[in-house]
């Protein structure tokens, strides 16, 4: 880490642009409203049945729900209302996703950070924590072990907001990751896409990201309630700018990145207004870069290492209480991805996942360098920002969602063909994004499962192929046989092959 405090406060004071934010804003005022947000959970209570009805059907339709729409949404009590909101949501997601579940790996690459959010392990002024900035030997050996022992293709590299793991280091980084090439059972294993987690960044960083190939672009507004954002990020550090952080998407649709994530960390604030700003921040994107978020995701608080602020019961947000907030979510913003991560435990994904989930996490490690060592406590050590509530093997969960008649895919075609930004957006609406993507996840899968699947899961996996394989000849007739032809070359250990 850099030592001189005087060089962090330089750098601090060239991270925010005030250009890259004034210029999106409207008379001085970012896009949430809160007292708006407030007043449409109150004015929505015990909405009609015909009403809640007819917003299920608009959600049927892949279309954006308006706030008092989603509001009422939220106020639904009735079981037979809530158990019909829950089944669209089940049907929305397959009609935009089709039958399958992305899997993904997080790679905490430092936990070094200059800011002091109150919530978080990594903050700068908790001394547990041991400050890891992994070198690029480093990174390639925790990618060894990601691609070449476990499988995966596809990555969420996380970066602490600090000097050292600024923008040339984030290049440096992604460009390593995907140089390592690790012979396998039949191929080589190599990540395909590579997403970022990192903090708000200027156009100019975000351009140079965009040239290094990234996929997905995530920053997390944490909570869009002002006050309590205020309350919990120190006014002294580049984190404590709301708008900075509110507008990185803007920023990063003008440098070219046309993928990116939000999300909010329930427990913050009330979840029902989390669910709002998240839908108000989609509102925004669609109006003024013309699409809207590729993902939402929406981490629970979970404990950290010396972080008294999570002890405080109010901030919990119940099971039943983030149930209904997924189900909103895929209702109000029925074309987006959703992400549920290893925070939560493996009976709450299982109970959570039927909602609509499109990504999860596997075999995940979240400690600073703790692929590559094997020795280290999983569920916690003193590299790590919180505590994982699912430490469940990539095979395991497939395994599992195999049994249950689910494709995992590792397909990547989408960023290398160019259907991103407004082109998926408008195939997703339609939903005939799902159609490249059941080829795609068949072909992948069946990669993975030669490469690096146990016996057992391998069987539990054979009925799902035979399954998808037969649902492309009678949807798809007019590519059966590229189709078939492609998945004879993967059987023969040809990789990469997609559509």
């Amino acid at each position: 880490m850099l030592s001189s405090p005087v060089k962090i406060d330089s750098w601090k004071q060239r991270k925010i642009r005030w250009d890259e934010i004034d210029r999106y804003m409207h008379g001085g005022r970012d896009f949430i409203d809160d007292g708006a947000l407030t007043s449409a959970i109150g004015a929505n209570r015990a909405p009609d049945p015909a009403r809640i009805r007819d917003i299920i059907a608009k959600s049927l339709a892949i279309e954006t729900l308006a706030i008092d729409e989603a509001a009422a949404l939220i106020n639904v009590t009735d079981p037979d209302l809530l158990a019909e909101m829950e089944a669209a949501a089940g049907q929305i997601k397959r009609h935009v996703y089709d039958n399958r579940i992305v899997t993904f790996a997080p790679l905490y690459l430092s936990n070094g950070c200059v800011n002091n959010c109150r919530y978080c392990g990594f903050r700068r002024e908790n001394r547990s924590i041991r400050r890891v900035t992994l070198s690029m030997e480093e990174v390639r050996r925790e990618t060894e072990v990601l691609c070449g022992r476990i499988g995966h293709k596809r990555l969420i590299v996380v970066y602490g907001e600090h000097p050292v793991s600024d923008i040339d280091y984030m290049v440096d980084s992604i460009a390593a990751i995907y140089d390592v090439s690790v012979p396998v059972r039949r191929g080589a294993g190599q990540i395909r896409r590579v997403n970022v987690n990192a903090a708000p960044l200027c156009i100019q960083d975000l351009e140079r990201l965009k040239t290094v190939g990234i996929g997905t672009f995530q920053v997390f507004q944490e909570t869009y309630h002002h006050a309590t954002y205020a309350r919990i990020h120190p006014a002294d550090t580049i984190k404590g700018n709301y708008q900075w952080r509110l507008y990185c998407m803007h920023r990063a649709f003008e440098a070219g990145v046309d993928d990116f994530g939000i999300g909010a960390l329930f427990g913050l604030a009330d979840w029902r207004f989390e669910v709002l700003g998240l839908l108000a921040h989609a509102h925004e994107l669609e109006r003024a870069v013309g699409i809207g978020p590729h993902t939402i995701s929406f981490p629970r608080l979970e404990p950290a290492e010396n972080t008294p602020f999570l002890q405080d019961a109010r901030l919990r947000v119940a099971d039943a209480d983030f149930r209904k907030a997924v189900t909103v979510l895929r209702l109000a913003v029925p074309y987006t991805g959703m992400i549920l991560t290893a925070r939560e435990s493996a009976d709450t994904r299982r109970a959570l996942m039927p909602l609509g989930i499109t990504q999860i996490d596997a075999s995940s490690r979240i400690g600073v360098g703790a692929y590559a060592d094997g020795t280290a406590d999983h569920v916690q050590d003193n590299r790590q920002q919180f505590v994982l509530g699912d430490t469940r093997s990539l095979d395991a969960v497939i395994r599992e969602l195999a049994q249950n008649g689910t494709i995992t895919s590792f397909c990547t075609a989408g960023y290398r063909c160019g259907r991103t930004g407004k082109r998926i957006m408008d195939l997703l609406r339609t939903g005939r994004e799902g159609r490249f993507c059941k080829l795609n996840a068949v072909l992948t899968f069946r990669e993975w499962l030669d490469d690096f699947a146990s016996p057992e899961t391998a069987a539990a996996a054979q009925a799902v192929i035979e399954q998808e394989i037969e649902a492309i000849g009678r949807e798809q007739p007019e590519r059966v046989e590229t189709f078939m032809n492609y998945y004879r070359r993967t059987v023969a250990g040809e990789r990469d092959l997609y559509f």
